[in-house]
C-alpha cells in the first residue's frame, strides 16, 4: 500500500531552520505531484509549497515564499521542505501529500492529493 513518512520536524528558535523530508512507497512517485501542507490546531490545512511530478515547476503560499524551499529525488522516492528564517506562526503540522494530476503547475488545494502522511509536528518558540 501507498506509505508516506515524514520526518525532520521539533522545536527551533525564530529565525532559526528545518529540514523535512518524506519517504514515499507503494506508488509509481515520479508521476505524482508533491505537496507539503500544514494544520495549525483551530485552522484549515493549507499548502505551504508544491513540486510537480517531473521537478520543473513549484508553488508557494504567500506567507513562506523566500524562506521556503520545496525539493524531489524521484530516484529516491523523496520530497523535502527547507524551512528557514522559522516564525512562530510557522508552528504546525506538516504533512507531505502525492497527488496524481500531471498538471504542468501542481495543484495547491486538498481534494487534489490522493495520498496523505501522518505529519511531522514544527514548533517555532518566540
Amino acid at each position: 500500500q501507498v506509505q508516506l513518512v515524514e520526518s525532520g520536524g521539533g522545536l527551533v528558535q525564530t529565525g532559526g531552520s528545518l529540514r523535512l523530508s518524506c519517504a514515499a512507497s507503494g506508488l509509481t512517485f515520479s508521476v505524482y505531484d508533491m505537496g507539503w501542507f500544514r494544520q495549525a490546531p483551530g485552522k484549515d490545512r493549507e499548502c505551504v509549497a508544491a513540486v510537480s511530478w517531473r521537478g520543473g515547476s513549484t508553488v508557494y503560499a504567500d506567507s513562506v515564499k523566500g524562506r521556503f524551499a520545496v525539493s524531489r529525488d524521484n530516484a529516491k522516492t523523496m520530497v523535502y521542505l527547507q524551512m528557514n528564517s522559522l516564525k512562530p506562526e510557522d508552528t504546525a503540522v506538516y504533512l507531505c501529500a502525492a497527488g496524481g494530476k500531471l498538471a504542468a503547475v501542481p495543484a495547491t488545494t486538498t481534494e487534489n492529493y490522493d495520498f496523505w502522511g501522518q505529519g511531522t509536528q514544527v514548533t517555532v518558540s518566540s
